[in-house]
């Protein structure tokens, strides 16, 4: 009997029967559950007074109501009660109690909490998440997660709290308070800001007046200049005048001149063809269109070694050469060809230097004659 009256840390597991003779009875024993609440909801001097058998109940309601969400773990931590504001908020059913509390999702999100609780379960001492952000259906809150261990009279861990507390108005308060502090920096910066520019605005503006007050000076002589310029502008523009007729004179002699020579490429009996030192084509006469079958457009700034008619035009590749370079004026060779009808002729081309006025070679002049079939 004297070792049962030395348990204080355990009051409620007994009831007297008879105080003067010391006669106790064991009361039925508190599930894990209700001893967790107790610990979690009470201090030891409550539950050492606490000999009405509703109290239980009463704890119980009061961690069942506690408008902050309450979660309770045992040692191996398995979740072994919620209060209701936490089912209501995280969605916890019935059949989670007694599940590994690392199966439910509320152990992850909105925050790691296993961490936290292995830190506080090691350092024997609360841990807190300050400002968790959790997103519940679009809607956004702040809350401080606390995780405290459970201990009983001697120290031994019996589990673990974990309460969530609203803290987004705070939180909301802090992000004005921030905001607003920003926003008085910014504007003690734009002021001062705006002061500097009102001095250096001020200064420019004394300079712009001196410099308005030279620009009159200024525009008063450019007048006079301009005054000047017109009359020269005019007498510009008479000599622009004849300079145009005399260019729409040159333009028809140099038009005339082009069908001049149109009109004797087309007499000419031969296929006449001009190139350029680059070899491409600048004239092809309607003698070559009608013995190689390819039109002058086809022909014209065109290389004439591309050309593909029954000419075997790589035989003419030194002969031209020889009359751009000026070594030679005047070359002519025999070489056998196809006509545009296919018929084999002996093709007979004079190749003559193309001189510019003052006699440098700029071309060649090829002259080219069928002759009897070879």
């Amino acid at each position: 009997m004297s070792r049962a009256e030395m348990l204080f840390s355990h009051p409620t597991s007994f009831q007297p029967v008879d105080l003067k003779r010391r006669i106790f009875s064991a009361v039925p024993k508190a599930n894990h559950r209700e001893r967790l609440l107790m610990l979690a909801q009470s201090s030891r001097e409550d539950v050492m007074a606490s000999q009405h058998p509703d109290h239980g109940r009463l704890r119980e309601q009061a961690f069942d109501t506690s408008s902050d969400p309450q979660i309770v773990l045992d040692p191996s931590g398995a979740l072994v009660a919620t209060n209701a504001a936490a089912r209501k908020q995280f969605n916890i059913v019935a059949s989670a109690i007694g599940q590994p509390f690392r199966d439910v999702e509320l152990s992850y999100r909105p925050a790691e909490l296993r961490v936290a609780i292995e830190r506080a379960r090691e350092a024997r001492h609360e841990t807190t998440l300050n400002g968790v952000r959790w997103d519940q259906n679009g809607v956004v809150r702040f809350v401080d997660i606390v995780a405290a261990p459970l201990f009983d009279d001697d120290r031994a861990p019996l589990g673990m709290r974990i309460t969530f507390v609203d803290v987004t108005p705070i939180k909301s308060l802090q992000d004005q308070l921030v905001h607003s502090k920003q926003e008085l920096e910014t504007a003690y910066e734009e002021l001062q800001s705006t002061n500097e520019e009102l001095e250096t605005t001020n200064e420019e503006l004394q300079s712009t007046v001196e410099e308005l007050e030279t620009t009159n000076e200024e525009l008063q002589s450019t007048n006079e200049e301009l005054e000047t310029m017109n009359e020269e502008l005019q007498s510009t523009n008479e000599e622009l005048h004849s300079m145009n007729d005399e260019l729409r004179t040159r333009s028809t002699e140099l038009n005339e001149a082009n069908a001049f020579l149109e009109a004797v490429f087309t007499s000419l009996h031969s296929a006449v063809v001009v190139l350029d030192r680059e070899m491409r084509v600048l004239v092809w006469n309607d003698g070559a269109a009608n013995l190689w079958g390819v039109r002058a457009d086809e022909a014209q700034r065109t290389s004439f070694f591309t050309l593909d008619i029954g000419l075997p035009v790589g035989d003419l590749h030194q002969p031209i050469r020889d009359v751009l370079s000026g070594t030679v004026t005047h070359r002519e060779v025999t070489v056998p060809a196809t006509n545009r009808k296919g018929k084999p002729v002996l093709c007979r081309v004079d190749v003559s230097p193309l001189r510019a006025a003052e006699g440098a070679v700029i071309g060649a002049i090829l002259l080219m004659d069928d002759t009897a079939p070879a």
